[in-house]
């Protein structure tokens, strides 16, 4: 088993406790922003081992009596359909996914809030669906004079012309699929609307990352930078709280930088400002969570690695540019890591070293090969042949492993794969007919209907889950469908399998 690094129980106590404070020195309402992910936090999950990626919804389910919640999404980025990675899926198609996790933890959300709104036509879809299924939708403008005229921001010009949103807990969740959402200018807009009407709201803001109470060099805080080398994010000394306390806290560089103009912004709304520091603003008690520093550390030097090869693999993809490199690069040199700190790169480089120099007969394409190391720190390997791809066989020889099934038994019968290969290659006419990560699953199920050995295999598929895995070459997509399902953390070499400039 993994050794654990985080405590859950102790994290929902001091989170859940610390949001009642602030509850409870507010004469209004209190708005929280949300950043990062409520569920499925498998970041933190990857970083402080032991950390249940969903852990944080539970902190409100024990508050769902107080709390009412507000998503945001950018109508832009409904325009142009971005795509939420970890589940391959829409922000708008999130929305509908958070509403219902949501009311899967007892929290009713019925209000959703298009920010920066211009009529744009995906946006006005977006909002006659959500209307059908009966939630409230508002649109926000883009705020005139941000982010510099405050006299203007703050008047019924700026905030004042966004759509109040109606709520009656005290807690106030704000939330949305992902970063430049307008959760800030939400919460902000709420609170100016109420101190028209005489209430008093305040607005905190529910961290993660970068952890406060760790050191600036710490692993973990590292491995943030690495999560974040799309926007350019870096942690810093936040010297406004060690100015104020002479206290050492570690908080991100946007932060910092927009903490006077929002400490202007939040004095000029409700006429004081109650927070010294961008760190006081924060709900973060993540850091009274970890148990075991060590394991911690070595979690989050795993990820950097990790974030390393996911940015070579984008930009091979022409997803990321050379200045993500760059600092991807420049990460793993601050951490003191190089590729082969994770175990799976170099089994994986004498796998396919080692199939290279058989020449695999028969093989008639590129010669891939992929390692997983499963959890009793197990190394097993694999390559691919005409029949299998590189993965397939991967998930095939770490279940045998797991299940003590010698090697040379088959779990799925070669009349069953010969029949798969035969459909794709002459009646769907499909180019690659070797069976992906997605397809090989779904014979191993239904092998285990009359294969003992397959049954016994398949059983034991949940505990690949957090496995990590690497290959010499970028997955297809069926090969990432299969990994996603079954929660792995992959890594691959920045090349494609083929010379084709289309690899599905």
């Amino acid at each position: 088993m993994k050794k654990i690094g985080f405590d859950n129980k102790k994290y929902i106590e001091e989170q859940a406790r610390f949001i009642l404070d602030r509850v409870n020195n507010s004469e209004g309402k209190l708005y929280i922003e949300c950043g990062g992910k409520l569920l499925f936090d498998y970041h933190a999950a990857r970083v402080l081992p032991g950390f249940d990626p969903s852990i944080k919804m539970k902190v409100f389910e024990s508050l769902k009596d107080k709390i009412d919640v507000i998503i945001c999404i950018y109508a832009g980025d409904i325009e142009r359909r971005k795509i939420r990675t970890d589940f391959g899926i829409s922000y708008d198609s999130d929305v509908f996914k958070m509403i219902d996790d949501f009311a899967s933890y007892g929290l009713r959300c019925h209000n959703v809030v298009i920010t920066r709104f211009a009529g744009q036509s995906a946006a006005v879809l977006f909002k006659k669906k959500l209307e059908s299924k009966g939630i409230n939708v508002f649109t926000h403008s883009a705020t005139p004079g941000y982010p510099s005229n405050v006299d203007v921001i703050v008047s019924d010009e700026g905030y004042g012309k966004n759509s109040y949103i109606p709520t009656d807990k005290p807690i106030v969740l704000v939330t949305a699929p992902g970063p430049g959402s307008g959760k800030l200018a939400t919460c902000l807009s709420q609170l100016y609307h109420e101190s028209k009407a005489g209430i008093k709201s305040t607005y905190s803001k529910f961290e993660t990352f970068p952890v406060w109470n760790l050191p600036l060099q710490h692993p973990v805080n590292i491995a943030y930078e690495a999560a974040t080398l799309d926007i350019g994010d870096y942690n810093l000394i936040d010297h406004f709280h060690l100015d104020a306390y002479n206290k050492v806290a570690v908080n991100y560089n946007r932060d910092i930088e927009a903490f006077p103009l929002l400490s202007a912004i939040l004095t000029k709304i409700t006429g004081k400002s109650i927070y010294k520091s961008p760190t006081d603003m924060g709900v973060n008690r993540i850091g009274f969570g970890i148990i075991d520093d060590e394991v911690c550390k070595e979690a989050g030097k795993q990820e950097i690695i990790r974030r390393f090869f996911r940015a070579q693999m984008d930009y091979a993809s022409g997803l990321c540019s050379d200045e993500c490199i760059m600092r991807a690069k420049a990460i793993m040199d601050k951490a003191g890591l190089v590729p082969e700190d994770r175990k799976v790169v170099p089994a994986c480089k004498l796998a396919l070293d080692s199939a290279i120099s058989r020449s695999l007969k028969g093989n008639k394409g590129t010669v891939c090969a992929a390692a997983i190391e499963i959890n009793d720190s197990t190394i097993v390997t694999a390559h691919n042949s005409e029949i299998m791809h590189a993965g397939s066989a991967l998930i095939l020889n770490a279940l045998k492993k797991l299940s003590d099934i010698d090697q040379e038994i088959n779990l799925i019968s070669p009349e069953v794969i010969e029949s798969i290969t035969r459909m794709k290659r002459d009646i769907l006419t499909g180019r690659g007919v070797s069976l992906n990560i997605d397809e090989i699953l779904i014979c191993l199920a239904m092998s285990a209907t009359s294969n003992k050995y397959a049954e016994k295999a398949m059983n034991k598929l949940p505990e690949l889950k957090g496995s990590e895995v690497h290959f010499s070459h970028i997955p297809s997509a069926g090969d990432l469908i299969g990994l996603r399902k079954l929660g792995m953390n992959v890594t691959a070499e920045p090349k494609f399998p083929t010379k084709n400039i289309y690899n599905p």
